[in-house]
């Protein structure tokens, strides 16, 4: 519930003030990667549902790409959408992924390198992993990971 008020807070915010600036200043960058990464924490619960993964792409540009080149390569939003409900429904969403930890941020003109870890229940704290975001009118445009 908390996560679906912050969420809708800030698509109002970020859609308002888009005529305004169409650079996102560097907290709506901030606050949108934070929401990001708290959305994938809910979703990755076993007990998550489809909801929650349409608030994940309620941040998302239509035109939204994901590109993971050692995992598949360039996904358009519609495919990251299937797969997201695909791996839900075929349970691999378990809830082993407890939270993921920011280590370090460069945010840059509508865009932001992101240092991460993923914390499990099995491994603890993983592997640091650079993320790459991209924006356009206060919503995710782009996700380039490196790792």
């Amino acid at each position: 519930m908390k996560i679906n008020l912050l969420l809708a807070i800030a698509i109002a915010f970020f859609t308002s003030n888009s005529n305004a600036q169409s650079i996102a200043h560097k907290d709506s960058i901030n606050t949108i990667i934070k929401m990001y990464y708290d959305l994938n924490v809910k979703v990755s619960q076993a007990d998550s549902s489809p909801t929650d993964v349409e608030n994940i792409f309620k941040i998302f540009t239509d035109d939204f790409t994901y590109v993971h080149p050692k995992y598949g390569g360039v996904y358009t939003r519609e495919d990251l959408h299937k797969g997201y409900l695909r791996n839900q429904k075929a349970g691999r969403y378990n809830g082993n992924v407890t939270d993921i930890k920011i280590i370090n941020k460069i945010v840059g003109l509508d865009s932001a390198v992101v240092e991460k870890r993923f914390i499990t229940k099995d491994e603890g704290e993983g592997e640091s992993q650079m993320t790459l975001f991209e924006f356009k009118k206060g919503k995710i445009s782009k996700i380039f990971e490196y790792w």
